[in-house]
């Protein structure tokens, strides 16, 4: 059996009614979209016509990892919103779509006629989702926003890093492409909430928002106790002891939260003696011993490398695991087994890129198809909307696509 027939043998994707116009650039906008089109949705991506000077700021070679593994299963148009042509245009296949995805700034969507009162008067049932650095109004509305600006502003640096190194970024841009996923939940919300209303909404979040959201417990460490959380390396913030340890051969990440784990942890290590400590006996105290207890533990993890440890402990029941390199990652078993890489399944050169991470019954959230060369399904997607050949013709003559 081809990739192809295991395709056409699974249910139909859960989003396989809908439509939707990508308008999205950089990272954020296109990991909302990106959701929306691996699960069947029928994604146009629409870019700046060559003609027209733009690159619609998709970053990367069209070819390279990071614009396939962004753009995989969408169809692709190109046009010209800076011109009157190009704008009606997109009304028209606005009028045919269930939903568009912009992350512009702002004033950018209102110079070119696709800011939300436009949209909603040509299709009423239509839903806009816009992802901004900032947000939509308030004092930042115009600043430009990337995803560093977004984990510095929104806190995120200032708990990432050794504590007495220089605040320190993440290593994936995690305001984007949290922001995107927040975007995406928000379509599916507002494309539940029009089955029973009938009518579209304004989906609207921003790096600063998601970013902030995910600080999470930190937040609420600030917002509920006072208590500002600072740095404190591999070591979990608030449950002790949870680090990154040095081994004979590496390192292992251990995870003994809980007195009971701790219990079992100490057995595992050979210091019974560490569970029944008056500084370490319970977890207010280990939390406030941090230092004294892993120095201890260090000691003893260096006896042994990282996989005998890792034995020992996983057999205990004791939360642990290896730092991967990210081609170790991808060789685990049990990455492997569920399935995190996948090849497209179209005719063209091999191709693997990153596969959903969701399980959603039988349904097969397949890499179904790359990006396609820029344009090349404009003619096709506006005869399906009722253009004819002369009208596409002339759009092209005129560069508008």
């Amino acid at each position: 059996m081809t990739d192809t027939d295991e395709l056409s043998s699974t249910p139909p994707l859960p989003l396989s009614p809908y439509r939707v116009l990508d308008l999205t650039r950089v990272r954020a906008g296109p990991t909302a979209v990106r959701q929306l089109a691996d699960w069947g949705a029928d994604v146009i991506k629409i870019e700046t016509p060559d003609s027209a000077g733009g690159d619609g700021g998709l970053g990367g070679p069209r070819d390279g990892p990071d614009f396939q593994n962004l753009h995989r299963n969408k169809r692709g148009m190109t046009l010209n919103l800076k011109k009157a042509e190009g704008r009606a245009t997109m009304l028209d296949l606005v009028r045919h779509a269930d939903v568009v995805v912009e992350n512009y700034r702002p004033d950018g969507k209102e110079r070119l006629g696709i800011a939300w009162p436009v949209l909603n008067a040509a299709n009423p049932r239509l839903i806009l989702a816009s992802i901004s650095g900032f947000g939509q109004d308030g004092p930042y509305r115009e600043r430009p926003g990337v995803d560093q600006i977004a984990q510095g502003l929104g806190g995120l640096m200032s708990i990432t890093g050794d504590p007495d190194a220089p605040p320190m970024r993440v290593g994936i841009p995690i305001a984007d492409l949290t922001a995107g996923r927040l975007a995406a939940q928000g379509i599916l919300m507002a494309l539940l909430a029009r089955g029973q209303t009938g009518q579209g909404q304004w989906i609207r979040t921003s790096l600063l928002q998601a970013q902030t959201f995910m600080l999470d417990f930190q937040a609420a460490r600030w917002l509920v106790d006072g208590e500002v959380a600072g740095r404190v390396g591999n070591q979990h913030p608030t449950s002790v002891p949870t680090n990154a340890y040095e081994t004979a051969d590496g390192h292992i990440n251990v995870a003994a939260v809980g007195d009971r784990i701790y219990e079992r942890f100490c057995d595992c290590i050979g210091a019974p003696e560490l569970a029944q400590h008056p500084d370490f006996a319970t977890g207010g105290r280990r939390y406030r011993n941090r230092a004294a207890l892993n120095d201890r533990i260090a000691v003893i993890l260096k006896t042994r490398n990282s996989a005998d440890w890792i034995d020992v402990l996983n057999a205990a029941g004791v939360p642990c695991g290896p730092i991967n390199s990210i081609d170790q990652t991808f060789a685990d078993p049990q990455v492997q087994h569920l399935g995190l890489a996948r090849k497209v399944a179209d005719d063209g050169p091999d191709l693997t890129l990153v596969a959903q991470p969701i399980q959603v019954g039988d349904h097969d959230p397949a890499l179904r198809h790359r990006m396609a060369p820029k344009g090349a399904d404009t003619d096709d997607i506006l005869a399906e909307i009722g253009y004819d050949a002369a009208q596409i013709a002339a759009l092209r003559n005129d560069g508008i696509i």
